[in-house]
């Protein structure tokens, strides 16, 4: 920066000595000439290194961006076949449904015990809000942990009656709500409407 800086006073010399009325004006010498051509080479070789650097940098940062994109839906899950609620006639007192990874999806952490990367499930209807439900997870097919992987499949359960669910009551033509949501990647919304009636232990809540 310094020199930058000393070639811009040489080159403002050289201006006014070039704008002097002096009868024994003096062409530019061969060895300004020079100097002129370095400080251009110089302060073009800086603006070089600037835009370079700052394309770089920009490149790295939209790369991070689709990274971060890919991940986030990598991640999720699909629900497959129906979702089943169990009745004491009068009211739903248990959910189960069955879930598998999404295409190209990434293994997803379903043991509800996990003390990080849990997967959390929430519960929503017009009236109440759970964000953290208990639930449990059985393998159906693949091995016999918790981890969620290609190709395997697992239903999940969750105890409507249960402390977290205090004062929900999931009685007839009761809409309501339910978030999967993984350590990383998309949520799993699932949706459903309970029946008019519900005459059988066991309904299916396609």
């Amino acid at each position: 920066m310094a020199t930058l800086i000393a070639l811009a006073r040489r080159l403002r010399a050289l201006a006014e000595r070039a704008c002097s009325p002096r009868g024994d004006e003096r062409g530019i010498t061969g060895l300004e000439t020079a100097i002129i051509l370095i400080a251009f080479v110089v302060v073009a070789a800086v603006f070089a290194f600037v835009v370079l650097s700052t394309g770089l940098f920009s490149s790295e940062r939209a790369k991070e961006t689709v990274f971060a994109g890919l991940s986030k839906t990598r991640g999720s899950m699909a629900l497959t076949g129906n979702v089943y609620g169990t009745t004491d006639l009068t009211k739903m007192t248990n959910l189960t449904f069955d879930v598998t990874l999404a295409a190209g999806g990434d293994q997803v952490n379903l043991d509800p015990e996990a003390a990080s990367n849990r997967t959390v499930i929430s519960y929503q209807d017009s009236q109440n809000a759970v964000s953290d439900v208990t639930y449990t997870s059985t393998a159906i097919t693949g091995n016999a942990d918790k981890l969620l992987e290609k190709g395997e499949l697992f239903e999940i359960g969750i105890d409507l009656t249960q402390a977290a669910m205090t004062g929900v009551t999931l009685s007839r033509n009761k809409t309501f709500t339910l978030e999967i949501k993984p350590p990383s990647g998309s949520y799993l919304v699932i949706q459903r409407t309970t029946p008019a009636g519900m005459s059988t232990s066991i309904v299916n809540l396609n």
